[in-house]
């Protein structure tokens, strides 16, 4: 027995919706969809009023609209300017008689899609015109689609962040978008009708771009960095992808470059690899300071103990001083190091400026070398000012390298200091938030290539340099930059191409009670003795012979220790009183400070000096007191050791007793 085979419908059937008021028409209509559900599934609704056409409209979505027309109707217009307006796009069948074709042309203008006289308004008619309307309508909707989605690729490519090139198959440029405009300054008009040859920089060779030609033209992509030039003549890295364009047949007619600027990616990770190389030859600095400090203190110490044993204005003792004259200028290229690797902090001093320059000047001819001219013209009676003597170097040595490189055939380069009163027209004119008073102001100038006024907004930003690579860190004016912030002054260049560059420094005036401190390094004509207990603790052997030594023989009782854990063991067994404890800060087993922690506990009073070859940073990390107070930097004499000595032994307060 044959199953009659069902012809297949549609799972979800056509929405029709009648417009009028002719019952007949959708007895009519509602019939014939019926005859005809095996070919097209579909319901029927009928509005009889327009009012309740949109009614129905707007609580249900239908996929065609039949609407019963007059001549002398208006309502079709209505309508289909209404549905118009919609987002969704309904197809419109008329369904009229007796209309002139003036009429029909009107209603078909504004919108319906298709029109069938109501006396021809049978079953073929009507779903041949049903069938037709709908595939117009799918049509119109693979183009709204397709054009909708160009409109969106065209938006795409045009507000792309990358830089993106259409050219024909020999390599015409034809398009470029806004990002391709700003990065390489050429405009779409300047670009198209050439090819991509204007961006050579001349940084790649000829067989990159054969590589990239035979890639592209065998129908692959191309990815590769380029160094491309703009327009301006500077150069830029770009990360390209080039893709072959082909037609329905497979042809490759264009090409399509996307570019993405890698340039401030560069930059950033060259700035974190200069960071780190910084970072890590400061780390270096440091260690090796250290060592050298311990040599130096060791040279020094034993120098300055056989110059007293030696014949006064012998030819011994001019052998003997020029050892030590010799340790001392090792121990200032120390301390140089020590600066540069900038882990020294601040050890302020009211200081006489004209003194602190006079003395840098001596080793600056070193630095800019003999073809330029070093001029200093100190100011009359300036104002003190509260820094650190160390830094106001580094300030000095930045701007001298920096006048250096701009007068490679030799200049002339001079620093000035003066006193100014800076008040509010000053400040309002330089549009700056800077209180007004007193400065000291230092001004360095040179006479050689200048700044370029494009230039000149930057050149205090961190890793901001105009050099080759290589030649400069880009972190010696934000350094300057930074010293002068720190001691609450101001900074400002001023420099014309080919003119010269003048940097003007204030620091802010202290008051005149405060009296002009002696430099760290200056001695006592006189070496004060003593004859109180003193626990040394110092893990290098020499450096603590010498040291016990010497201060036996101004005195003291000296308690040698090799480490911190000695020296807990002797204070422990030792039964009379302990005034001092030199001790260094970095050893093994136990660091200065814990050893004062220690010694807290079980001698209160004994008070403390610390000591290392250690930048003023790690020693700080040690949580040990302050570098002005109970410390002594390495390397020392042992007359500034004995001076320190003497100092923390007399002090009234108790800051630097064991109270860590």
């Amino acid at each position: 027995m044959l199953t009659a085979v069902k012809p297949a419908i549609a799972a979800t059937p056509l929405s029709v919706l009648l417009v009028g008021a002719r019952e007949e028409d959708f007895f009519l209509v509602r019939e014939i969809l019926e005859r005809n559900r095996h070919t097209l599934a579909a319901d029927l609704d009928h509005a009889h009023t327009l009012e309740e056409a949109k009614a129905m409209l707007q609580q249900k979505a239908y996929s065609l609209l039949l609407f019963q027309h007059d001549t002398d109707n208006s309502e079709a217009v209505q309508l289909l300017s209404q549905i118009q307006h919609t987002r969704v796009t309904i197809p419109f069948i008329l369904l009229t008689e007796d209309a002139d074709e003036r009429t029909i042309a009107e209603i078909i203008e504004a919108g319906a899609w298709n029109c069938v006289p109501r006396s021809r308004l049978d079953g073929a008619t009507l779903m041949r015109t049903i069938h037709s309307t709908l595939a117009l309508h799918s049509l119109q909707q693979e183009q709204q689609i397709a054009e909708k989605s160009l409109r969106k690729l065209s938006r795409a490519v045009e507000q792309s962040p990358d830089a993106v090139m259409i050219t024909d198959r020999h390599g015409i440029i034809e398009y470029v978008n806004p990002a391709f405009e700003a990065l390489t300054g050429y405009s779409r008009e300047e670009a198209c009708g050439t090819t991509p040859a204007i961006l050579k920089s001349g940084e790649q060779g000829p067989d990159v771009y054969r590589e990239l030609w035979q890639t592209i033209l065998a129908g692959n992509v191309y990815r590769g960095i380029l160094v491309n030039r703009k327009k301006n003549g500077e150069r830029y890295c770009v990360e390209e992808s080039i893709s072959p364009v082909r037609d329905t047949e497979g042809q490759i007619t264009h090409f399509i470059s996307n570019g993405r600027d890698l340039t401030e990616r560069h930059r950033l990770e060259a700035e974190l690899q200069q960071a780190k190389k910084m970072d890590a030859i400061g780390n270096l600095a440091g260690g090796v300071a250290h060592d050298f400090n311990n040599l130096l203190t060791i040279i020094t110490s034993y120098a300055e103990l056989a110059l007293d044993n030696v014949i006064p204005s012998g030819p011994l003792q001019a052998k003997i001083q020029e050892i030590l004259s010799a340790a001392r200028r090792a121990a200032e290229l120390t301390r140089q190091l020590l600066a540069f690797s900038r882990k020294q902090p601040q050890i302020l001093r009211v200081v006489d400026l004209n003194s602190v320059i006079a003395s840098i000047t001596k080793t600056l001819p070193r630095l800019i070398g003999e073809d330029i001219e070093l001029i200093f013209r100190p100011g009359e009676q300036i104002g003190r000012v509260r820094v650190d003597p160390v830094q106001i170097e580094q300030i000095l040595m930045n701007l001298a390298a920096n006048a250096r490189d701009a007068m490679p055939q030799g200049g002339r380069l001079q620093i000035e200091t003066g006193t100014v009163t800076l008040n509010d027209e000053y400040i309002h004119c330089k549009q700056a938030a800077i209180p007004v008073g007193q400065y000291v102001l230092i001004t360095v100038s040179d006479n050689g290539a200048g700044i370029p006024e494009h230039q000149l907004p930057h050149i205090f930003e961190p890793f901001y340099t105009t050099k080759a690579p290589g030649e400069g860190t880009g972190l010696g004016l934000a350094t300057v930059y930074g010293i002068v912030k720190q001691n609450k002054g101001f900074i400002w260049a001023y420099s014309e191409p080919n003119m010269g560059t003048v940097f003007k420094i204030y620091l802010p005036c202290v008051a005149e009670r405060h009296q002009t401190e002696a430099g760290a390094e200056s001695a006592p004509a006189a070496l004060p003795r003593g004859s109180e207990t003193i626990l040394l603790v110092e893990d290098e052997l020499a450096v603590r012979r010498a040291a016990a030594e010497f201060l036996t023989l101004q005195g003291y009782k000296v308690l040698e220790a090799k480490d911190g854990v000695d020296a807990l063991s002797i204070a422990g067994h030792h039964g009379s009183p302990i005034h001092l404890a030199v001790t260094d800060v970095v050893m093994p087993q136990m660091s200065g400070g814990q050893l004062a922690k220690e010694l807290s506990r079980q001698r209160p009073g004994t008070r403390l000096l610390f000591v290392s070859g250690y930048a003023g940073k790690t020693v700080l990390d040690h949580h040990v007191a302050g570098p002005a107070s109970n410390f002594l930097q390495k390397p020392f004499t042992l007359k500034q050791l004995s001076s320190k000595i003497r100092e923390t032994l007399d002090r009234n307060d108790t800051s630097a007793a064991c109270t860590q």
